[in-house]
């Protein structure tokens, strides 16, 4: 792939940064092609597509990764290489969410309908219930919200461990998703205010960006570090012995990950439910 290969491991963790640019091509490319070939099913195409183009590149990087557990290094070493791929796939699915927000804001309500038709529906179909200012029942929301989450984090491990970079797909929707409930609050906001200047439209959108991010990019780095811990742990179960040191450091390093994966989803929670509610 021509795109891919502009952009190797080695360098994307150097210059995670670059990969926001990268993912705004790959969501741009793939929302052209599946509304122009594929228009009647567009909103679940142009996920796929997208999550299609960066798989090389995540899976690359997963190999990467896995192989820097062979080294005789010490755990904390470990953790901070494996965070460089983190903030790296984070700047790439910012990047998606980008270029999916554009779209949703930029073009006319009718086309949104069609190409955001599902993502629309999931957002309706789910709890819009707030924090009561209640501590108990608050901390009943970040127990909900953490059990749903960690439902989406099992579900990511299980795909890199079977599928190597299978987790990108679900990545993937949710930047549309993410995507969509942005732009849905920017719209509707847009449109309450009567003569809105660009200091409004500014205000709106810094709004509803810091309304859905602020918890979400916590989220998401939960997600793709538990991704991570699949993918080293589904190529140490293929390449070495399972009463190997290099196993057991490879499992060890999994573990532990995971378990910074969750830690992340838990502060993700106390974010959504005691601080996003005061930015929003």
């Amino acid at each position: 792939m021509v795109l891919e290969s502009l952009l190797n491991p080695k360098k994307a963790e150097k210059e995670p940064w670059e990969l926001f640019f990268l993912g705004i091509v790959y969501a741009a490319f793939a929302f052209l092609l599946s509304y122009w070939v594929f228009k009647e099913y567009v909103s679940i195409v142009m996920v796929t597509l997208t999550a299609i183009c960066a798989v090389p590149l995540v899976y690359n990087t997963i190999l990467v990764e896995a192989r820097k557990d062979d080294t005789p290094q010490k755990e904390s070493w470990l953790i901070k290489e494996h965070s460089k791929a983190v903030s790296a796939f984070t700047f790439l699915f910012l990047g998606f969410v980008t270029a999916f927000l554009l779209f949703f804001v930029l073009l006319p309500t009718n086309t949104v309908q069609d190409v955001f038709s599902i993502q629309i529906n999931t957002i309706s179909s789910i709890s819009s219930g707030s924090p009561t200012g209640n501590f108990m029942a608050s901390f009943k929301s970040v127990g909900g919200i953490m059990l749903n989450n960690l439902k989406i984090l099992i579900f990511c491990f299980l795909l890199s461990f079977f599928f190597g970079a299978g987790s990108i797909f679900i990545l993937t929707w949710n930047a549309s998703v993410v995507a969509a409930a942005i732009g849905i609050f920017i719209r509707n906001s847009i449109m309450s205010h009567l003569g809105p200047n660009i200091a409004t439209y500014s205000h709106i959108i810094s709004l509803g960006v810091l309304k859905y991010l602020t918890h979400g990019v916590l989220e998401i780095v939960a997600y793709f570090v538990g991704a991570l811990a699949g993918g080293i742990l589904s190529i140490a179960v293929i390449r070495h012995d399972f009463n190997s040191d290099r196993f057991k450091t490879s499992l060890l390093d999994s573990t532990d990950i995971i378990t910074i994966s969750v830690i992340v989803l838990f502060l993700a929670a106390m974010v959504e439910v005691f601080v996003t509610p005061l930015i929003a």
